[in-house]
């Protein structure tokens, strides 16, 4: 399922085909309820296509990518439908997929076999992502970092646990691997911002992170009873919403981390205790 960054619906993954759905929006005295209604918009191009594991809209909402269960890719103008990209083997099965923030790329992660970057325009590929010893990667996202350079995030598993892989945009090299977690990460999210990321787990934890230093920020253990499906931070950053497969859903809240005032206290004692030697010896008391 992809939500239309421009507000116009959702399209969603059935078994053999995709469908589009449109908001509807119902107000009473008390409060506004948005629920979904299919649209008379029969997406053609997408019917009897099997099914697809991984759909996306690019962050203007002009281009739509879908992976399928048996490793097809595709890539369509929106709302026109007018293909760019169609590579039939792409991965062994295309698992997620993310455009960059300018809509020249397109990120793909499979079952087996490395990561891989795609070229709208020329609907070519444009580079590999290489795994490294017993890596499976699992999500990908593009994002920028504190001087607005554009980056790239993925997911991996190892024997020993869940990290966050940073990626080149230039070079497409690996620039380093963090370690976050024992458990299977089951859902990730970049913040608009780029300063925070967020992972989900199996086990239905949730963690914050500074994307600068990698450091967990929030961590809120058991916020959902079953894995979690999926996470979204808020356009201002301050919010992570989160959804799982036991039904649930919840808000977390994004504070400003505490600055640790143990370090002014520490000054504060040695400017008092100063004062008061250097009083103790005007006044005669110290040897």
């Amino acid at each position: 399922m992809a939500v239309h960054p421009g507000g116009e619906g959702v399209i969603c993954s059935l078994p053999k085909s995709c469908r589009w759905f449109e908001w509807e929006a119902t107000k009473n005295e008390s409060a506004l309820t948005l629920s979904l209604k299919q649209s008379e918009k029969v997406l053609y191009e997408l019917e009897h296509i099997g099914q697809q594991l991984a759909v996306t809209f690019s962050h203007d909402g002009s281009l739509l990518a879908l992976g399928s269960e048996d490793g097809k890719l595709r890539a369509f103008k929106w709302p026109t439908m007018e293909s760019l990209v169609d590579v039939p083997d792409a991965h062994t099965s295309v698992k997620n997929l993310d455009f960059s923030p300018d809509g020249k790329f397109l990120v793909s992660v499979g079952s087996g076999g490395p990561g891989r970057v795609w070229d709208i325009a020329s609907s070519t590929l444009k580079a590999s992502l290489p795994k490294e010893n017993d890596e499976v990667f699992g999500f990908c996202r593009f994002s920028q970092n504190h001087v607005n350079e554009q980056v790239l995030y993925v997911t991996a598993m190892r024997d020993r646990g869940g990290s966050i892989v940073k990626w080149n945009t230039t070079t497409w090299k690996r620039i380093s691997s963090k370690y976050i977690v024992r458990d299977p990460i089951s859902a990730f999210g970049v913040s608009d911002d780029g300063k925070f990321l967020a992972i989900g787990t199996i086990q239905g934890d949730i963690f914050i992170l500074n994307a600068s230093s990698m450091k967990v920020h929030t961590a809120v253990k058991k916020a959902h009873l079953g894995l979690v499906t999926a996470l979204a931070f808020s356009h201002d950053s301050r919010a992570l919403a989160s959804a799982s497969l036991d039904s649930s859903a919840r808000v977390t809240q994004i504070k400003e981390a505490k600055k640790n005032g143990l370090n002014v206290w520490i000054i504060l004692f040695i400017i008092l205790l100063a004062v008061a030697l250097y009083y103790a010896k005007t006044e005669g008391l110290l040897l």
